[in-house]
């Protein structure tokens, strides 16, 4: 009768441990009617049941829909972001504000044109190092124009303060050049600044390589923000290069040979022969050479053969 009950209620879909609890406080002999009215009564609910209760995670997607739960992401699509293959930017605050103002005016709209410029380009790490005394209000001797736009750009988690405070009088202000190269060695990214930050090469070894290798200087022209197409020199990485990190090596071009057919190095030559593409690139003097041989040695078989009885 036990096993009977037992599998009368599994078939319902009810736990096997949940019966068994019923059927030890009512008694083996209790009726089916009396044992489901109990297993309602202590909240279990066939599996069934709790089955269509969980809201399922994956929805049904049209015939040829592509679209996806926003919640849900393929494995390695971080990886695949066209984000993630650029640098990180730490850009001088106050190097670019004051190159903007020619130098006189700490002009904050310089900043926004250099974040606006890499915006543009996807990087989405993009840190300016500005003094927090920048915030005060300006004087005669340090102008500051569109200071609203600090403000802004520190909403948006772009601008970091470097700290500094007042001690009897006197502004003890932190030094913002350690910060802009620390974060940027960190974060294996580039630091834009007209800057060479000589003092921090010669204090750390590892910093001199780092910002040899990764500075981007620049220029404004017509309130454009310029960086240059070369970064390191003429021989060096192109500017969208210098700033992926995955750079993409260019296809190698031959150049043509400026003397032409009248090139006399032959297959010394380092340059491109469109004329000597299918043969085999002699030097004019070997080609003599060759071309010397041939006769002589069909004149020495004649007279063998004329010797020869």
């Amino acid at each position: 009768v036990h096993q009977s009950k037992m599998d009368f209620f599994c078939k319902l879909g009810y736990g096997k441990q949940d019966i068994c609890k019923v059927l030890e406080n009512l008694g083996q002999e209790a009726l089916e009617d009396d044992v489901l009215k109990e297993l309602i009564r202590m909240g279990s609910k066939p599996q069934a049941l709790e089955s269509q209760a969980q809201p399922s995670q994956l929805k049904l997607v049209a015939r040829g829909s592509c679209s996806t739960a926003p919640g849900l992401k393929w494995l390695g699509e971080e990886e695949r972001d066209s984000s993630n293959s650029l640098r990180a930017i730490v850009i001088d605050g106050s190097n670019v504000a004051m190159s903007h103002g020619n130098k006189e005016v700490f002009s904050c709209w310089g900043i926004q044109l250099a974040v606006d410029w890499f915006r543009e380009r996807g990087h989405t790490y993009i840190k300016v190092f500005v003094p927090l005394w920048r915030k005060e209000p300006p004087r005669q001797d340090s102008p500051i124009a569109d200071q609203h736009i600090l403000e802004e750009l520190e909403k948006q988690s772009i601008l970091v303060y470097t700290p500094s405070r007042k001690v009897k009088g006197k502004r003890v202000v932190c030094y913002d050049d350690r910060y802009i190269v620390k974060v940027a060695y960190e974060r294996d990214g580039v630091i834009v600044s007209n800057d060479h930050y000589r003092d921090l090469q010669n204090e750390n070894p590892e910093w001199k390589w780092f910002i040899e290798q990764r500075l981007l200087m620049y220029s404004f022209v017509s309130n454009r923000f310029m960086p240059p197409d070369d970064p390191l020199g003429r021989h060096g990485p192109t500017l969208s290069n210098f700033l992926s990190k995955q750079p993409v090596l260019p296809e190698k071009k031959w150049q043509p040979c400026p003397y032409g057919k009248k090139c006399t190095y032959g297959n010394k030559c380092k340059f491109y022969h469109p004329e000597r593409q299918y043969q085999a690139q002699l030097s004019v003097a070997d080609e003599l050479r060759a071309k010397t041989k041939v006769p002589l040695a069909l004149g020495k078989e004649e007279e063998r053969c004329q010797c020869s009885p």
